[in-house]
C-alpha cells in the first residue's frame, strides 16, 4: 500500500492560513456577538474550541501552529525549520486579518453600528484597552507568562514518545482556555499577535498604538519557552539516550 504524499509547502500554507481565519472568526465573533450575554469563561472557551477543531482538522498538514509566537518558539527549540517560518508568519496574519475583515462586514450592516468602538473592545492592550484597567507592566507579564505556558503545553505534548497520540489538540485548547481566564482581564487574552494584528487594525488609533505591546510580548514569551524547553527537556533526553 503507497505511502501517504507529504504536504507541500501550498498545502502548509494553506492550512495555517484557514486555521488562523477560524481562530479569530471564532474567538473574536464569540467576543463581539454575544457580548450582551458572554462571559470571561464563554470567550475562553470559545478561543479554546476554535483552536481544538482547527488544530485537529489542519495539524496534521501544517502542524497547527495559527499563531507567530509559536511559530518562533517552535523554530527556537528545533522542532521548527527557520527557512519555513516567514511562510508561516505571512500565512498566520493574513488568515487573521480575513477571519477579521469577515466580522467587520457583518459588523458594519447593523444599523447604527460603531465599527471603531466594537473592534477596539476586543482588542488586546493595557490602561483603557485592558478590561480591568491593568497598567502595561501587568499587560507583559501576563502575556509573556501565559504565552510561555502555552508554548510549553504544545511543546510537551507533542513531544515524540512522551505524549498520548492524538490528545494534542485537546490539552492546547484547553489550556488556552484556561490562561484567558487568567490574563483576560488584564489583556484580553490574546498570546497570539496574528489575532491582535486582526483586531487592532479595526479598532482605532488606541488599538494601533499599543499594537507593538500584543506583537512583542507573545513573541518572547514564546522564545523564552522554546529556549528553555530545548536545554531542560531535549537536552535531558539526548543525554539519557
Amino acid at each position: 500500500m503507497a505511502g501517504t504524499a507529504a504536504p507541500s509547502t501550498g498545502q502548509k500554507l494553506t492550512a495555517e492560513f484557514l486555521g488562523t481565519f477560524i481562530l479569530v472568526f471564532g474567538v473574536i465573533g464569540a467576543a463581539i456577538f454575544s457580548s450582551a450575554n458572554a462571559t470571561l469563561l464563554g470567550v475562553a472557551f470559545a478561543l479554546g474550541l476554535s483552536v481544538l477543531v482547527a488544530a485537529y482538522a489542519f495539524g496534521p498538514i501544517s502542524g497547527g501552529h495559527f499563531n507567530p509566537a509559536v511559530t518562533l518558539g517552535l523554530a527556537v527549540a528545533g522542532r521548527f525549520a527557520w527557512k519555513d517560518v516567514a511562510g508561516y508568519l505571512v500565512a498566520q496574519i493574513v488568515g487573521g486579518i480575513l477571519g477579521a475583515v469577515v466580522l467587520l462586514g457583518i459588523v458594519a450592516s447593523a444599523p447604527g453600528a460603531d465599527v471603531v468602538a466594537t473592534f477596539r473592545s476586543a482588542s488586546t492592550g493595557y490602561d483603557e484597552l485592558s478590561p480591568a484597567g491593568f497598567g502595561i507592566g501587568a499587560f507583559f507579564i501576563a502575556e509573556i507568562v501565559a504565552t510561555a505556558v502555552f508554548l510549553f503545553v504544545i511543546l510537551g505534548v507533542t513531544s515524540a514518545g512522551r505524549a498520548a497520540a492524538n490528545f494534542a489538540p485537546l490539552a492546547i485548547g484547553l489550556t488556552l482556555t484556561v490562561l484567558v481566564l487568567v490574563a483576560g482581564p488584564i489583556t484580553n487574552g490574546s498570546f497570539n499577535p496574528a489575532r491582535s494584528i486582526a483586531t487592532a487594525i479595526f479598532g482605532g488609533s488606541e488599538a494601533l498604538v499599543q499594537l507593538w505591546a500584543s506583537i512583542v510580548a507573545p513573541i518572547v514569551g514564546g522564545l523564552i519557552a522554546g529556549v528553555l524547553y530545548k536545554l531542560i527537556f531535549d537536552r535531558a533526553a539526548k543525554l539519557s539516550a
